[in-house]
This record gives C-alpha cells, sequence and structure tokens, in this order.
C-alpha cells in the first residue's frame, strides 16, 4: 500500500504519544495479571492444599480460556462497541475478579464450599475482563500509525512490549513477596489495585493522546463503521446457513475431542474452538482473495504459536516447581521467593526490547529486515535452546538443588525467542487484516496462546517430581520418570516447530502479498 507525502513527513517522527498511554495502561494491567499469576499455583497448592496436577490443569484452564475469551471481546468491539468502551468493561471486570480472589484467600486453609465458590467467581471475572480488554488494546497500537508504516508498527509493538513486561516485572517482586512471605490474600489485593491503577489511567489519559495521525479519537465506534474496502462480491458477512454448519462444527469437535479423547469440558471448548473459528473467517463474503491469502498466512502461523506457548509458558507451572523445589535461591544469606524467577523473563524483555525494536527499524528502512514467519522461526529456535539448556543442570536428586544459573540461562534465551515471537505476531495480524475484522481476528490470534496455555497447563501435570512415589507419567510412548527427559520433550517440539516454519516462510512471504 503507498504512503501519502504527508505520510511520508510522520514517518521521520518519533513515536505518538498515544503510545505511551497504551503502554502505561497495559504496564498496569499486566502487573495485575501477571501477579496473580505468579502466586496461583502456589495458592491452590499451599493454601488450598491441592496436588500439584490438580493445580497444573486449573492453571492450563484458566490461562487457555484468558486467551480464548478475547474473541468475543473483539467480535464486541469490532460489531458494537468499539475498542475504548470494551477496553474500560474489561478492565472494571478483572479489578473486581482479584478482589474476589482476595476475599477467597482471606477464608481458612483448605478448600471448602465458599472458598470454592469464590475461586471459580474469581477467576470467571478475571477470564471474562481479559477478553474485552486485551484484543482491543493490542489493536489500538497499530490504529496510531498511518497505513504503510509496517516498520514502525513492528517497533511500537515491541516499545508496547516493554509496558506489558515491565509491569510482569514489577508483579511477582509485589505480589509474590505479599503472597509467599505475607499473606496470599495480600497479593491478590495489590494486583487488584493494579487493575484500578490502570482504568484510571486509561481514562483520564485517552481522549487527548490516543488518536490517529490526522487527530481523530480512536476507538470510539464499531470498526466495521470506519473501514471503507470494498468486497469483490459486494456481499458481506456470513449466510445464515454459514453460521449454522460454524456453529453444528463447533459443537462436534467440543464433543469428538470431549468424548472420544477424554480432555476435560474447559480445554474440549478451547481446542474444540481453536479448530474451526479460524477458518471460518475465511468464509467470510466480503474477502477479497489478496486479504483470503493474507489471513491464511496468520492461519498457519497460529499453529506454530500454539506449540511456542505451550512451552514457554511452563514458567507458570512446572518451571514455578522446578524453582521452588530444585533450585538453590540462596543470595548473600537470602532466600529468594520462588514467584520472583517470574520477574526474570520479563526485566530481560525490558532491556533486550529497545535493542530490537531499533534493529527492526533499520533493518526496515535499508531493505533486508526479515518477514515475519522468518523472525517467528528464529524465536521458536531460542525456545528451543533454553529448554536444552536447562536439560544440561538438572538433578533427580531431591536433596540436591542446582544452581541459580540454570533457570536464569534458560528465562534469558526464552526472552529472546519471544522478541522475535510474540510483537512481531501482534504487528502481523494487525498489517495483514482488514480494518473491520482487526479487533475479531486479534482475538482469533489469541485462540491460539489459549490452546498453547492450556496445553502448558496438561504438559505441567506431567512434571515429574523427584520426591514423589507414584508411578512415572507416559508421554507419547516416552516414560517421563526425570526432568532431563521432561525438558528434552520440549526441546524437540520447540525444534521441530522452529525448523517447518523456517521452510515454509519463503511461501508465506509470498502470499503477504508485499506486507512484512
Amino acid at each position: 500500500m503507498n504512503v501519502t507525502p504527508a505520510d511520508q513527513a510522520i514517518l521521520q517522527k518519533g513515536h505518538p504519544k498515544g503510545l505511551y498511554v497504551l503502554f502505561a495502561t497495559e504496564f498496569w494491567e499486566r502487573f495485575s495479571y501477571y501477579g496473580m499469576r505468579a502466586i496461583f499455583v502456589l495458592f491452590m497448592t499451599d493454601k488450598l492444599l491441592f496436588d500439584k496436577a490438580y493445580a497444573a490443569n486449573i492453571y492450563g484452564s484458566y490461562t487457555g480460556l484468558v486467551y480464548l475469551t478475547p474473541l468475543i471481546g473483539g467480535y464486541v468491539a469490532d460489531r458494537y462497541w468499539g475498542n475504548r468502551k470494551s477496553i474500560f468493561v474489561g478492565g472494571l471486570l478483572m479489578a473486581i475478579g482479584q478482589f474476589i480472589l482476595f476475599a477467597c484467600a482471606s477464608m481458612g486453609e483448605g478448600s471448602g464450599g465458599v472458598t470454592t465458590t469464590l475461586l471459580w467467581t474469581g477467576l470467571a471475572f478475571l477470564i471474562f475482563g481479559n477478553g474485552f480488554f486485551k484484543p482491543n488494546i493490542s489493536t489500538m497500537v497499530g490504529q496510531l500509525y498511518p497505513e504503510g508504516d509496517n516498520s514502525r508498527k513492528d517497533s511500537a509493538y515491541t516499545i508496547f512490549y516493554m509496558g506489558i513486561n515491565a509491569g510482569a516485572f514489577l508483579a511477582p517482586l509485589v505480589c509474590g513477596y505479599l503472597g509467599e512471605k505475607v499473606d496470599f490474600k495480600w497479593g491478590f489485593f495489590a494486583a487488584g489495585v493494579g487493575m484500578i491503577i490502570s482504568l484510571i489511567i486509561f481514562y483520564y489519559t485517552k481522549d487527548k493522546y490516543v488518536i490517529s495521525h490526522t487527530g481523530e479519537q480512536l476507538g470510539t465506534h464499531a470498526n466495521k463503521l470506519k473501514d471503507t474496502s470494498v468486497s469483490e462480491t459486494g456481499e458481506t458477512g456470513f449466510s445464515t446457513t454459514q453460521i449454522i454448519v460454524l456453529i453444528a462444527s463447533i459443537v462436534a469437535a467440543i464433543a469428538l475431542i470431549y468424548f472420544v479423547f477424554d480432555v476435560d469440558f474447559w480445554g474440549s471448548a478451547i481446542y474444540g474452538m481453536t479448530l474451526c473459528l479460524p477458518f471460518a473467517i475465511l468464509t467470510d463474503r466480503s474477502l477479497t482473495k489478496v486479504e483470503k491469502s493474507r489471513l491464511t498466512v496468520i492461519i498457519i502461523i497460529m499453529l506454530f504459536v500454539i506449540f511456542f506457548w505451550m512451552c514457554f509458558e511452563q514458567a507458570g507451572a512446572s518451571l514455578t516447581f522446578f524453582a521452588n523445589e530444585q533450585t538453590d535461591r540462596r543470595l548473600f544469606g537470602w532466600e529468594m521467593p520462588a514467584s520472583y524467577f517470574q520477574s526474570f523473563n520479563p526485566i530481560f524483555i525490558v532491556l533486550l526490547a529497545p535493542i530490537f525494536a531499533t534493529l527492526w527499524g533499520r533493518l526496515g528502512k535499508t531493505g533486508v529486515e526479515p518477514p515475519a514467519p522468518m523472525k517467528q522461526a528464529m524465536g521458536l529456535g531460542f525456545l528451543a535452546l533454553g529448554f536444552l539448556f536447562i536439560s544440561f543442570g538438572v538433578t533427580d536428586n531431591a536433596a540436591i538443588k542446582v544452581s541459580i544459573i540454570w533457570l536464569t540461562g534458560l528465562y534469558f534465551l526464552h526472552t529472546v525467542g519471544e522478541l522475535f515471537l510474540s510483537p512481531i505476531g501482534l504487528s502481523m495480524v494487525n498489517k495483514l487484516t482488514p480494518g473491520r475484522f482487526t479487533s475479531l481476528m486479534m482475538g482469533i490470534w489469541f485462540m491460539a496462546i489459549a490452546t498453547g496455555n492450556k496445553l502448558a497447563g496438561t504438559m505441567s501435570s506431567l512434571y515429574p517430581d523427584p520426591a514423589s512415589t507414584k508411578t512415572p507419567p507416559v508421554f507419547l510412548g516416552i516414560t517421563i520418570d526425570n526432568l532431563h527427559t521432561y525438558f528434552m520433550i520440549f526441546v524437540g517440539f520447540a525444534g521441530a516447530a522452529a525448523i517447518i516454519l523456517f521452510l515454509l516462510s519463503f511461501k508465506l512471504k509470498k502470499m503477504m502479498h508485499g506486507i512484512k
């Protein structure tokens, strides 16, 4: 797409102030989310007395659903509310959810009736709140820039990603300390306060700064009302028959997964919708051939994104168990809380993101910037290297704790991989999707992350506890009776996905029709 002379002048300037408003809003929202996540599995095992496998599966279902509901929030924003209202409603729901968990943690030890009800209720508010918040704030980042300003969008999403991870860095330090060293309830309370701060920042600064390069207020109307693209057929939307077929296919997929593959209900719902919905959007009658081709690229890469997050999100469960039980956390006579390890990845993000933002900007100007699929293949490669690194440092003697260097190295390599994959993916969805589908497609993109998170919980339930006397779990015919074998499974998944995506990237680049 051509860039006008006026837009060319804008390209020479720095990033708009609206980017930093969204940065600050996301900073505190992520503080809330990662603060809760830092203590969640420990809260379930230490306070509610759940066993590790059960807690890991709950963790996987929660984080999976957190990334599934953006489909609803994206649809509502595109068709009815617009981005701003969706963000505010979502933030309010999440704040309520955190304070309900505060009430849950204020109960006595164990999982009684009222305690369990509060747990599920709080998680439900967080899940639906995130669904409205997450896809819409991500979409608004791209709307700050003129069409065709693709390199600067990659840079902007990397800077925005710094906001996400700056909040994620602070969260375990505050909420993790309060939860582990004081009381879990105060960790959840601090997470709720963080969400309130996020809402205040967004509400009082959005009108002045969250504007387009032409001065237009962003996110005030449904996205479909702003899209002036014309279809080849003159038709738009889905026919009644298509909607019926879509609903029937989703129900059939969920039933098949639930009854045949013996997956729990929430897992079946996540997997079933991820199988059906991405392909359903391609049947919209308003799409041109080029638009369908570009959307197909997103859908293909979603498969690889699933494997990335399945491996990466071990941080919230199995790697937390590893940090808590098998890592020597003593530093100068002080024992670091296990939840603090979840700050390692975000602090590396904050340190490395400016380097990556500058790198993409310079490569874009010289015309040698690799296409998004190739960047994401590199991200999967670094993910595999992280698990390969830690596999050399593990021990199967529960009495021997390993050096902090092994988890530190893993998180560093995973951070590099994340910077190659995640912000680039957000930018890619924004660039390749027609305006009328932007928030909806962002929600569909998050479905891949939902599936990855749910699978992460399933894989964490296979964690081989060295102190356990239970029969070792078996996965794909492999008996997981030691941590080396466990971590090498992730090396295999991530490494194979990296190679396949790299080989596909040349074809995918052509299907993007000039967009990098």
